[in-house]
């Protein structure tokens, strides 16, 4: 099984009162607006959700992001699950 860490390192996910989050690990992002935002880390799928969220850095060539707005919440799920999520999506902009 091919992996798609390519050296990327390990998973870290710093937040300072709510607002500015610094993480690392992250392999791509696959979608975000003002109030949620997809990524895929090393670790499995990383959904953020908030107000006024906002990508400010994106270096994915060293699997870098910060994150900028009020976090309300964090969870992850596992890669899998992307599909099913985007497959939702789909069906609801297009149904």
């Amino acid at each position: 099984m091919e992996s798609r860490n390519d050296g990327i390192g390990k998973h870290r996910f710093g937040m300072e009162q709510r607002r500015e989050c610094k993480i690392t690990g992250v392999l791509e992002v696959h979608s975000f607006d003002e109030n949620n935002i997809l990524m895929e880390t090393v670790d499995g799928m990383l959904t953020i959700r908030g107000t006024n969220l906002h990508v400010g850095r994106l270096n994915l060539e060293k699997g870098e992001a910060d994150v900028d707005g009020k976090v309300d919440s964090l969870s992850y799920s596992d890669k899998n699950t992307l599909a099913k999520k985007g497959e939702g999506l789909l069906t609801r902009l297009f149904g």
